[in-house]
């Protein structure tokens, strides 16, 4: 089986939708989505997400199953702090070096001073692994600690649109990489997608390996914008 997460194009949080850039990435993706043979299309409840997803949709001729544990808002409740200035934010956007000190591991990472001021920072992550598993579960992989015994073997092509704090949190248990060191170590930008594959191995048990992430070649393809932050970067421009 192949999982493509993808997260959501540029959006404008304050009426949870697309921007004009946002929109673009969106319709940058379907003729991708189209080429790898999606089979089956899953999306947060959020608009954003829903709106992203639509023209894969369209063009797959393809229903948009929606997955409520992707809303996102829930998760950022979980995991944000207050930033000042009546403001909160995801507690892993605070400065990467201090989530990747030694002395926080797998097991007690959540203990980080990063992560204390959370409402439930390990419940948030908890919720989003367990609701995962029974994802993946539905599709044919059972988890049994840090591998998938295979359940039904497939070679389907799943689509899952959703946002940054999802994805990154449900990689961080679908690669069992402790959250801390993932989070501080990696990040995915606006309308890109990660590729986990699982492959039918013939003991029955398999662990997905993620095969790219953050991948942006839809939209140098279609001459779609990036990422504002992206832009910069590539172009070598300063602000």
């Amino acid at each position: 089986m192949f999982l493509y997460i993808i997260r959501h194009g540029e959006p404008d949080y304050t009426t949870d939708s697309l921007t004009e850039n946002g929109i673009k990435q969106a319709k940058a993706l379907a003729p991708r989505m189209q080429k790898h043979g999606v089979d089956e299309i899953y999306c947060s409840p959020l608009g954003r997400a829903k709106q992203t997803a639509q023209p894969t949709c369209d063009l797959l001729k393809l229903p948009m199953t929606i997955e409520d544990w992707m809303n996102e808002d829930e998760l950022h409740k979980e995991l944000s702090v207050d930033c000042g200035y009546g403001t909160r934010n995801w507690a892993f956007g605070c400065q990467n070096t201090k989530m990747k000190e030694q002395h926080y591991t797998a097991q007690n990472w959540h203990t980080n001073p990063i992560f204390r001021t959370c409402a439930s920072a390990l419940g948030g992550y908890n919720r989003i692994a367990a609701s995962g598993d029974e994802f993946i579960e539905r599709l044919g992989y059972k988890r049994e600690g840090n591998i998938y015994k295979i359940i039904t073997p497939s070679e389907k092509r799943i689509a899952a649109f959703c946002h940054h704090g999802i994805s990154t949190t449900w990689l961080s248990h679908l690669l069992s990489i402790p959250p801390n060191i993932l989070w501080s170590s990696f990040d995915i930008s606006h309308s890109t997608v990660t590729m986990l594959v699982f492959r039918n191995n013939p003991d029955g048990y398999t662990a997905p390996q993620c095969m790219f992430l953050s991948d942006i070649s839809h939209i140098y393809k279609e001459d779609a914008p990036l990422n504002a932050a992206v832009d910069l970067f590539i172009s070598g421009d300063r602000p």
